[in-house]
């Protein structure tokens, strides 16, 4: 029998509770991908509601990076993949650093190597643990211009671009996050995409080495919004023949991609599935984030898994029959009209993964 992908989850910092990690078993997953920064400061007011659907503000961004070093501890990862564990769950990933953390890596400023050397405890703790994955978004703008509506079938509620954003960030704000009270008055200086290049090369030359020796992959995510400047600075991987530049600034095994199938198809130009052909057969995929879109850059909606640009059936064929037996999770859907949008949602769409991966026809 042919390799299939592993089904998984993902679950941001606030939802780490049995409760959830229940839900996702009782959905299919296999396998969690979590997210250790709290966007949205979710966790600083616990007596606010909490919304579990994905973090979407103006362009004052989502929240203050909290900084927050314990949560990346050999104990608090060994706890928690003992957790999930414990309900059946393998914990695959964890997705994104803290931009509190790495700021000036992205900036390339004074803390730099200070900050990478922090970045290499990160990725050595999660070797410590058995955690495979770490995903990244080598961004200063990061996840910005993004809208809510009723873009889904039915009118159900998800988020898209209308039109990007290029408001000058605020000197203290870096990855659509704060990492100290910013100055209104002083902007972030605008960098030349070669200038973004030579910082991530600068970053994974050193940070690759200790991945390779740690057992753990550095998955890169997509621009998105994958437009060539958001909020006046430059974007990486907006097109999808940059992945290949990526892998061959610094060529290692423990470099390979957060494959965003949305972020991908909204990019202007290329091709998806001979990109997927294409990285699946040389095991550039780290992970999958499997959703769906209409539309390209500077206009797009996300919809349900099942009503979009791509033909996901199409993808899932593509990675099977190229033995890719990583995990592949819905990032976030459209909510749906009921007593749980977030979940229904979620339901939705683990249905639709599950029966793709165990199609015989594929």
């Amino acid at each position: 029998m042919k390799s299939r992908p592993r089904l998984g989850f993902g679950l941001y910092r606030h939802m780490l509770t049995p409760e959830n990690y229940q839900f996702a078993r009782q959905a299919g997953a296999t396998d969690v991908v979590v997210h250790l920064v709290d966007y949205t400061g979710q966790l600083q007011a616990p007596d606010r509601r909490q919304e579990h659907d994905q973090p979407v503000n103006g362009n004052a961004g989502w929240g203050r990076a909290d900084g927050d070093r314990s949560v990346w501890s050999v104990d608090f990862l060994q706890a928690l993949k003992g957790d999930l564990e414990r309900q059946g769950l393998r914990l695959h990933a964890i997705e994104n650093f803290d931009p509190a953390h790495w700021y000036d890596v992205l900036l390339g400023g004074p803390k730099r190597d200070e900050q990478i050397q922090w970045l290499c405890q990160i990725i050595e703790n999660l070797g410590a643990v058995g955690i495979p994955v770490m995903g990244y978004n080598f961004s200063i703008a990061g996840v910005a211009s993004r809208v809510q509506g009723p873009f889904a079938r039915g009118g159900a509620r998800s988020v898209g671009v209308d039109g990007v954003d290029n408001t000058p960030i605020p000197m203290g704000m870096v990855w659509n996050m704060t990492y100290q009270t910013p100055d209104g008055e002083v902007t972030v200086p605008p960098a030349t995409h070669q200038e973004l290049w030579d910082r991530l090369q600068y970053f994974l030359e050193r940070v690759l080495p200790v991945a390779e020796r740690a057992g753990v992959v550095l998955a890169a995510h997509p621009d998105d919004p994958p437009a060539e400047f958001v909020r006046g600075q430059p974007r990486l991987v907006y097109q999808p023949e940059l992945y290949h530049k990526l892998f061959d600034l610094v060529d290692s095994p423990a470099s390979k991609a957060e494959f965003c199938l949305g972020s991908l198809q909204e990019m202007q130009g290329g091709d998806i599935y001979s990109l997927t052909e294409d990285l699946a057969r040389r095991d550039r995929i780290g992970y999958v984030h499997f959703r769906n879109v209409v539309g390209k850059v500077p206009n797009y909606h996300e919809v349900f898994v099942d009503e979009g640009d791509v033909d996901l059936r199409r993808i899932m064929k593509i990675l099977r029959a190229n033995g890719f037996s990583g995990v592949v999770i819905p990032d976030h859907t459209p909510q749906m009209t009921c007593d749980a949008p977030w979940h229904s949602g979620m339901a939705f769409a683990m249905g639709y993964m599950s029966a793709l991966i165990a199609d015989p026809q594929l």
